[in-house]
């Protein structure tokens, strides 16, 4: 009989960016009460600096007048430099500029929504029409932004690169780190029990049950763009606060979930947000095509994964155990 030991571990958790965030040190050094410190600064940092739902925050300063050049904190001019270079990468299909989309669907301040997701069926959200839109130049001068003519929104990106920062400041202190914010998270080392760091992939529609896949994340992260607590009604319209760019319209038809697993939580985050635009007809092979480590839950509860994902997975529900 094989017994696991549990080795010690420092844990913090706190409220940030609308997510509980857990801190993980696993056999901490003598610098990780310290490191957890500074962890917890960098991510308030950003969600202060960052954040669109305060008027007075640093971004919301610089998206009053996107036109005019704006004096932003380090953090908040690093984040819109990756939100560009993610722009770039992804080819459009990440764009920051979709915050007159959201105020418009109802979106503008921070809010509790139900924890049942609003379904959107294939085909019914963003599948026609088209939306003019001039490439995203934002300009640097140090500190100093200029946006271009359209406000932004760094949400996702932003906890994505929270993530990142606070793990980089942990993974010197200890046999093992995690940082989750939200089910964004990043890991290094071993977990508690001396193994992997085994990640469970929730069922959207039983949050607080077992989950749907687990996968191995170990030295990894792990990003999950999903509609479970950000849909409702307007107007008699499922509306939901993943935006596709080309149509001003909430994208991902037939999809409730999409998670990447790759080596950075800000591109993985980025990336999980592109897929799931590309709906349920489309994410299969655009995930396949780029080598992402890609799960996606569809609007009936089944998971599907690219071929890079599968050696990451260590279980998953089976399409009898759904039925």
């Amino acid at each position: 009989m094989t017994t696991t030991t549990q080795r010690p571990e420092l844990v913090h958790g706190f409220t940030a960016m609308a997510s509980s965030v857990t801190l993980r040190i696993v056999e901490p050094g003598p610098g990780a009460v310290a490191a957890i410190r500074d962890a917890v600064r960098v991510i308030e940092d950003v969600a202060a600096a960052c954040t669109r739902f305060d008027p007075s925050s640093p971004l919301m300063r610089a998206n009053a007048d996107p036109t005019q050049w704006a004096k932003v904190p380090q953090v908040c001019s690093d984040a819109i430099r990756a939100a560009h270079a993610a722009y770039e990468l992804t080819h459009g299909r990440f764009d920051p500029r979709v915050l007159a989309s959201l105020v418009r669907d109802g979106y503008a301040e921070s809010r509790a929504f139900s924890e049942t997701p609003e379904l959107v069926p294939a085909g019914s959200a963003g599948a026609s029409g088209g939306l003019e839109r001039p490439t995203w130049e934002p300009q640097f001068d140090g500190n100093r932004v200029l946006l271009g003519n359209d406000p932004i929104d760094l949400g996702g990106i932003g906890k994505g690169l929270a993530v990142r920062w606070a793990s980089e400041i942990l993974r010197d202190h200890g046999a093992g780190t995690l940082v989750d914010a939200g089910g964004d998270l990043m890991t290094s080392g071993v977990s508690p029990d001396g193994g992997p760091w085994r990640i469970g992939i929730e069922n959207p529609w039983q949050a607080e049950g077992d989950p749907l896949v687990v996968v191995n994340a170990s030295d990894a992260a792990v990003a999950t763009s999903s509609i479970r607590l950000r849909s409702w009604r307007q107007g008699g319209s499922v509306r939901h606060h993943l935006i596709d760019p080309r149509t001003g319209e909430p994208g991902g038809a037939g999809l409730v979930s999409v998670s990447v697993v790759g080596e950075d939580a800000a591109t993985s985050e980025v990336w999980s947000k592109a897929l799931f635009l590309e709906g349920i007809d489309g994410i299969a092979a655009a995930s396949n095509e780029r080598g992402l480590a890609a799960i996606w839950i569809d609007v009936d509860g089944y998971v599907e994964t690219s071929r890079p994902a599968r050696q990451r997975i260590e279980w998953q529900v089976s399409r009898a155990d759904r039925n």
